[in-house]
């Protein structure tokens, strides 16, 4: 930011309308009061006992195993599409931009319901692999990953595709004219480009897969030390343990500062 530009802002801020600006404080008050409150609240002393039992521990292990591991096939299945979306012009690519940032705005229980009937026992899809391959995905930890997965990777996919519209695609062109095919030009050249994107979507799809509750209760249950994310046990300790739940409410709320500050680079360039 040059100092001219900084000037500027400063002359902005002093210039705020107060029918503005009161509203703009209470909104922001409105949004930190319930975090400040979970601070205030929160059993300081007991923390460490509270985090080292064993069902929030479990709760804590299966949810950044079942998160990472929904993150790493968001990249698999999320990165080429992405390159699909920006790179190729076919029919109806509007339509299945649209189809694939729905889970965005779907509610997840109905991502939930939705994922029973295409990959339950007895769903379009999860008949065929009970009956083929003796898979079956509700109700178990894989059940967590691909719930997680699901509302997970349009995050992934918005970010990467957006990188693939602002990085230059002559640089694919001339790899391609030294002779080079589209997927070797791709690994060599597209991937380092927007590799800053990648990490920002994974780090993105991560979050949104740790902190899932709606889809994963709805097609993976809620067995403890099998289904059982920290989100769901938040929800279960609040009902006999609040002490526990708060206790988890303070790991995800580190998660998510974490997360903040991890993308706020790439924030701030791209706001400069």
């Amino acid at each position: 930011m040059t100092p001219r530009s900084g000037a500027r802002r400063r002359r902005a801020a002093r210039g705020v309308p107060l029918p503005l600006l009161v509203p703009a404080l209470a909104g922001l008050a409105f949004l930190l009061l319930p975090l400040l409150a979970l601070l205030i609240r929160a059993p300081w002393r007991t923390l460490p006992d509270q985090l080292t039992s064993t069902e929030v521990w479990q709760a804590l292990q299966l949810s950044l195993v079942s998160a990472t591991a929904a993150t790493a096939v968001s990249l698999v299945l999320g990165v080429p599409l992405a390159w699909l979306l920006a790179r190729t012009d076919f029919p109806g690519r509007g339509f299945v931009r649209a189809l694939v940032t729905l889970p965005l705005v779907l509610p997840p229980v109905v991502g939930g319901v939705a994922l029973l009937l295409a990959l339950g026992r007895n769903g379009v899809v999860g008949q065929w692999l009970d009956s083929w391959f003796g898979i079956t995905l509700p109700f178990t930890t894989a059940g967590v990953v691909v719930a997680e997965a699901f509302v997970a990777m349009p995050f992934l996919v918005i970010s990467v595709e957006g990188t693939l519209r602002a990085a230059d695609p002559r640089y694919e062109e001339a790899a391609t004219t030294l002779g080079a095919s589209r997927f070797t030009a791709f690994r060599r050249v597209t991937l380092p480009l927007i590799a800053p994107g990648i990490a920002a979507g994974a780090v993105l799809a991560w979050a949104r897969a740790l902190g899932e509750f709606g889809a994963t209760i709805t097609f993976a249950g809620n067995f403890p030390g099998r289904t059982q994310t920290m989100p769901l046990a938040v929800y279960l300790a609040l009902q006999d343990d609040p002490a526990a739940a708060i206790a988890l409410s303070l790991v995800l709320l580190a998660v998510s500062i974490a997360v903040l500050a991890g993308l706020r680079d790439r924030w701030m360039t791209a706001s400069s």
